[in-house]
């Protein structure tokens, strides 16, 4: 593809939507903002749209600036013609719709929405490879992979993903059931929304993307591996047969990822972004993960390795425990509680339909709710059930 690329930005006014942007706005030769999509923050989209002047826009509610051009569905947006490129930067199931749209237009998807491949991983691949259309990763930890595999012809036996272990890696389950909102949405590396906030204290984010990592790269997940390494220097690593490593090293800073995937297969040099001192690094520490202690992260990985609508179902019970949690009506160990509970009285579906999918994640949302609220029995051990398709 020559020439600018015409970039959607689909979720603009979130964390990585706006770094996005800043990317977009150091390129302007390389780059164009031709959609936007917000949600709640209807101010920032409005100087956004003044300050991009795209020519299609989707916004909850129309803004009031002046726009002269369109206002399309997300979908829409996703699937034109004149976009080349789509960055899906949305927050839970709303990146799924306008990310199936956009492969099956055939454009390239730079994904962010973790989501979008934790609740139709399978689907999601299959449209990808029908319409011959790229996804490339925006979380730090699968670029890291991805680059770390560019140039190699053989199947790598582990992957390796790093967690800085969050703010409450050394506290005991004493602490933790105390741990407040504002406390939780203090994340001692990384600058993120609150969803991804309480999802990396949590550790649940790390689950998602060892369910990310296995439908990106086509990898088993006994062979998915999980450090804790505080720094956040390393971003993630790949061991060959052979037992060799490869790591990919950066100042933990989201612009670099989302740099990489937008002028890939470049590399463009950007003052604006960080560097490395060694000077400065007196020390790169890494330890094994206490799954006891996060039992969050043991719930995703064992719903990715469950299959089915299992991980739908858990990405729609976490969400709404972070919800109740930061609105302060439930404690921090009451999230893992409540997706335990939900996951415990889910009747799953092996290979669903995306109509399946959906209808799962809405179940879902009742009855962690109803959990959330006391009203649902506490059901004795688990009684997953499955339907065959």
């Amino acid at each position: 593809m020559g020439g600018v690329k015409k970039v959607a930005v689909l979720g603009s006014t979130g964390s990585i939507g706006r770094q996005a942007l800043d990317v977009i706005r150091a390129f302007p030769d390389e780059l164009e903002v031709v959609a936007l999509t917000g949600n709640k923050n209807l101010k920032l989209l409005e100087r956004q749209i003044r300050q991009f002047k795209p020519k299609m826009v989707c916004p909850s509610v129309k803004p009031a600036v002046s726009y002269g051009g369109q206002f399309l569905s997300v979908e829409d947006i996703a699937s034109h013609p004149e976009v080349d490129f789509v960055v899906v930067a949305t927050v839970g199931k709303a990146g799924l719709s306008p990310t199936l749209a956009a492969l099956r237009a055939g454009k390239t998807v730079a994904l962010a929405s973790k989501e979008v491949l934790v609740m139709a991983g399978e689907i999601i691949v299959r449209e990808a490879s029908l319409h011959k259309a790229e996804i490339l990763p925006i979380d730090s930890e699968h670029s890291a992979i991805w680059q770390c595999l560019q140039g190699e012809d053989t199947k790598p036996r582990r992957l390796l993903l790093t967690a800085s272990g969050g703010p409450f890696y050394r506290y005991s389950q004493a602490q933790l059931a105390e741990v407040t909102p504002d406390q939780a949405l203090q994340h001692p590396v990384w600058q993120m929304g609150k969803k991804v906030t309480i999802d990396s204290a949590t550790l649940m984010n790390k689950g998602l993307e060892v369910i990310e990592a296995h439908w990106l790269f086509s990898f088993p997940f006994d062979s998915i591996e999980i450090l804790i390494h505080p720094q956040s220097i390393i971003h993630s690593m790949v061991e060959f047969t052979d037992g060799s490593l490869k790591a990919q090293l950066s100042w933990p800073d989201m612009r670099l990822p989302i740099q990489y995937a937008l002028s890939y297969p470049r590399r463009w040099p950007n003052p604006e972004l960080p560097r490395l001192n060694w000077n400065n690094i007196s020390s790169l520490d890494f330890e094994s993960v206490d799954y006891d202690k996060f039992p969050c992260l043991k719930l995703a990985v064992e719903a990715g390795k469950s299959g089915g609508t299992y991980s739908a179902v858990l990405c729609a019970a976490d969400e709404v425990a972070v919800e109740f949690f930061l609105s302060h009506r439930t404690r921090f160990t009451d999230i893992a509680r409540i997706v335990q509970e939900t996951l415990d009285q889910h009747q799953d579906i092996s290979r669903p339909s995306l109509e399946d999918i959906l209808a799962a994640d809405n179940w879902a949302r009742e009855c962690a709710t109803r959990i959330s609220l006391g009203r649902c029995q506490k059901p004795e051990g688990r009684s997953r059930r499955r339907i065959e398709r």
